[in-house]
């Protein structure tokens, strides 16, 4: 019973020095990871928010850059840009999804390109339906892919940065995970479940010296994959640069930083989602257009 009341009374001690601590990093940040020692791999890294995060690894001075898609096209195209930089860029074609090729092409990648010591899981698809007007095969295949995949891509990686006390896991996940709307049933889903496994996996790395997580909550940006959404005050809420997302996600990754919210002004609906009754909520969504955005929306697959 001692020791039960003496961490009690160390716990709010120990609540303020935390948060005092992350305070006073914001004004002070700790420097910048190097990557120079780094190979990147990233998942869906073709197209979209993918391609812009080879760029910016490459930028930022990663030493190699694996990208894996199901496009050979974009793939190659991508690898070429890279390459052109003089950066060491390789593709791989790999459906996540596909829990046999994850593991088959991830030691094909250690065979031949050693350890991977940054993984970004950022492949994704949205089909922008309701749950009525969904076809079984594309609901399974967004969860196969959002989901599952980081699943096998994690296991596939992350015993080996265990072992090397060397390495980081990032999620490039969605605002949605945190705050649904109607119209795209799966992907809301999917991204939820991707939130969780994000959560649990940072908790579980805790005590891991050396591995760290990083998960991306971004709003609306301005990719394919919600290609044709419309928002009542697209001035009001514009959506993000994929560049933006990508900066913003290596920088989160050199100051090790466990969550990102983009943009900073999505904190708020966190907040709000908290405190406010679920008519008040609903009252914003109407306002807003959540509730009809995805009509127009074309969806990824």
């Amino acid at each position: 019973m001692a020791a039960v009341a003496w961490r009690l009374l160390l716990l709010p001690l120990r609540l303020l020095y935390h948060t005092l601590r992350a305070g006073w990093w914001l004004l002070m940040p700790p420097r910048p990871r190097k990557l120079t020692a780094d190979t990147v791999l990233i998942t869906g890294g073709g197209k979209g928010i993918g391609r812009h995060l080879a760029r910016e690894f490459a930028r930022q001075g990663a030493r190699k850059i694996i990208i894996w898609g199901r496009t050979e096209r974009c793939l190659r195209e991508t690898c070429e840009e890279i390459r052109s930089w003089g950066a060491e860029c390789h593709y791989y074609m790999c459906d996540v999804g596909n829990r046999e090729e994850v593991y088959q092409q991830a030691k094909a990648v250690r065979e031949k390109l050693g350890d991977v010591t940054i993984l970004v899981n950022n492949a994704g698809v949205a089909h922008g339906k309701s749950l009525v007007d969904s076809d079984d095969d594309a609901l399974l295949k967004s969860q196969h892919i959002n989901t599952l995949g980081q699943f096998w891509t994690t296991k596939a990686f992350l015993p080996r940065m265990l072992e090397l006390q060397n390495g980081h896991v990032v999620c490039i996940n969605s605002v949605l995970s945190l705050c649904s709307i109607p119209g795209t049933i799966d992907y809301c889903t999917s991204k939820s479940s991707s939130f969780a496994f994000m959560e649990s996996l940072t908790l579980g790395l805790l005590d891991c010296p050396g591995v760290n997580a990083t998960t991306v909550l971004p709003f609306h940006t301005s990719t394919d994959m919600f290609q044709g959404m419309k928002t009542r005050f697209p001035k009001l809420f514009p959506p993000l640069e994929p560049q933006t997302v990508a900066q913003r996600t290596v920088e989160a990754v050199r100051a090790n930083q466990a969550f990102l919210l983009l943009p900073w002004t999505m904190h708020l609906l966190v907040i709000m989602k908290s405190l406010l009754p679920q008519a008040a909520l609903e009252e914003i969504f109407r306002f807003t257009g959540s509730y009809t955005c995805m009509h127009s929306v074309k969806g990824r697959t």
